[in-house]
């Protein structure tokens, strides 16, 4: 269990940038779904390549929902979830689904927490019937807690606090969310983290691991009239939950923008991000959604992408530039731009490069040209998605976790491909207004860097915390 050590573009590009509410519902994953007495969601993606299925339980629970003082209690009690029930004993979980030559995870992010499992197809019911048993026989002490506080509050320190990317992106969130608890670290804030108690994990899961707050998404080589008795014998007997409602709060409008800079011992290299609150495809103004997807793979995805070609191939000033968006949340998203300059330019150099780029952008848009060609390689991302066991059991999981119907993901590539150049040229208007912007600097120390460290890009942490 760790915090995913990338930048949140990395994390994109390596997952959901390509598969992101997607897929043609008959040309990709095809999903069967069904739905339990007890009102858990049963989504299946039959995949019969290989004898093998990934089982993935999504609770509609995040950082973002947790009561205010007690931070990182959603991340804390995803480990505590490995700590046993009557049945199982603690730390015997995992070792368990090794022992039949499977393996499996959980992370935690803002608006959900997942567990998953990949393993044979004939150890299914194995390992549904402990997934169910923690949902609801969880048993919880001072003696397996405690020790385990201090297990997370280790992991703050080697992933964050030992990180000076990952500092900054938290402080950067912190900044641009003025009022909604996405600005909240995922991991929890150290001096909330350490008053973390029993009681407070116990409430939590009381309140929110429920079946009719969970859905359950199994990929590989099963059918509908096979999984659906066996998801009834396991969850399908675990009573109702009480109905609940996430209550957030609303971002208020903001006036101004913000910058934050951070001098690090650690950092070599300089660079610098620029955070834009942004619409998800659950938020206000949903329809810039798709626009804004092909906007950061026009400008910022890739070596073939506009910002690259300019500014590390044309003014060979930067070694790095890119941009990262992820629609997929209940409530905001972010649209980020990212740059390192080369060795002889100043950061401040290579923001008013970027800025200049992002000017042209608003005053004259994207080309027909572009914008059929990011289309095409989003669209062909969708196709090569067929060949992965977990793709469509991590998309489907994640989108129906923040709210999305199956219908909204499969008409992904139909929403993309009747996108227009005016929508794109008009969401890059709304969303590049400095006043919804924090900007961070990530520099070596003022007495200069320590030798031999390289460049640190500032991580947006949201990527999860395992």
């Amino acid at each position: 269990m760790s915090l995913r050590n990338r930048t949140f573009a990395g994390l994109l590009a390596a997952v959901m940038v390509a598969l992101v509410p997607n897929m043609s519902f008959a040309a990709v994953f095809s999903p069967q779904t069904a739905t339990l007495d007890n009102g858990m969601q049963v989504v299946l993606v039959e995949n019969h390549r290989a004898p093998v299925v990934t089982q993935m339980v999504w609770y509609k629970v995040g950082s973002a929902d947790e009561p205010l003082g007690v931070s990182g209690i959603a991340h804390f009690l995803e480990h505590l979830m490995f700590k046993g029930t009557a049945d199982v004993a603690p730390g015997d979980f995992s070792k368990i689904v090794a022992r039949n030559g499977g393996n499996d995870n959980a992370f935690t992010t803002w608006d959900y927490t997942g567990y998953f499992q990949n393993i044979a197809r004939d150890r299914l019911d194995l390992v549904m019937k402990m997934e169910a048993d923690r949902m609801t026989n969880l048993q919880l002490s001072d003696d397996v807690v405690l020790p385990e506080r201090d297990v997370i509050i280790e992991e703050r320190r080697s992933r964050i606090d030992n990180n000076p990317g990952a500092l900054l992106g938290e402080q950067m969130r912190a900044s641009l969310y003025m009022a909604h608890p996405y600005g909240r670290s995922i991991i929890g804030w150290m001096h909330e983290m350490e008053q973390l108690s029993t009681e407070d994990a116990l409430d939590f899961y009381r309140k929110w691991y429920a079946p009719n707050n969970a859905i359950l998404v199994v990929a590989g080589d099963i059918t509908m009239d096979e999984l659906l008795p066996m998801a009834q014998k396991y969850y399908g007997v675990i009573p109702r939950g009480d109905v609940l409602t996430r209550n957030r709060v609303k971002e208020p409008v903001q006036h101004a923008p913000r910058k934050v800079t951070m001098h690090d011992p650690r950092v070599g290299q300089a660079s610098m991000s620029r955070y834009y609150l942004a619409p998800s495809y659950h938020s206000e103004n949903a329809a810039d959604a798709a626009p804004l997807e092909l906007l950061s793979e026009i400008i910022g995805s890739g070596t073939t992408s506009r910002m690259f070609k300019a500014l590390v191939v044309d003014q060979a000033i930067a070694t790095s530039v890119g941009t990262f968006y992820d629609p997929v949340a209940v409530d905001l998203a972010t649209f980020g731009v990212y740059g390192v300059p080369r060795d002889n330019v100043e950061l401040a150099d290579l923001e008013k490069a970027i800025d200049d780029q992002i000017a042209d952008i608003v005053a004259n848009g994207v080309t027909q040209d572009e914008l059929e060609r990011a289309k095409q390689k989003l669209l062909d991302s969708a196709v090569f998605a067929r060949d992965s066991l977990s793709a469509g059991a991590r998309v489907l999981g994640k989108s129906l976790a923040v709210g999305l119907s199956v219908e909204q993901v499969e008409s992904w590539p139909d929403r993309v491909s009747a996108v227009t150049v005016d929508q794109v040229n008009e969401a890059a208007k709304r969303v590049f207004n400095d006043k919804q912007s924090v900007t961070g600097w990530l520099l070596p120390p003022k007495d200069g860097p320590v030798s031999g460290r390289g460049p640190v890009l500032p991580i947006d942490t949201g990527a999860g915390v395992h």
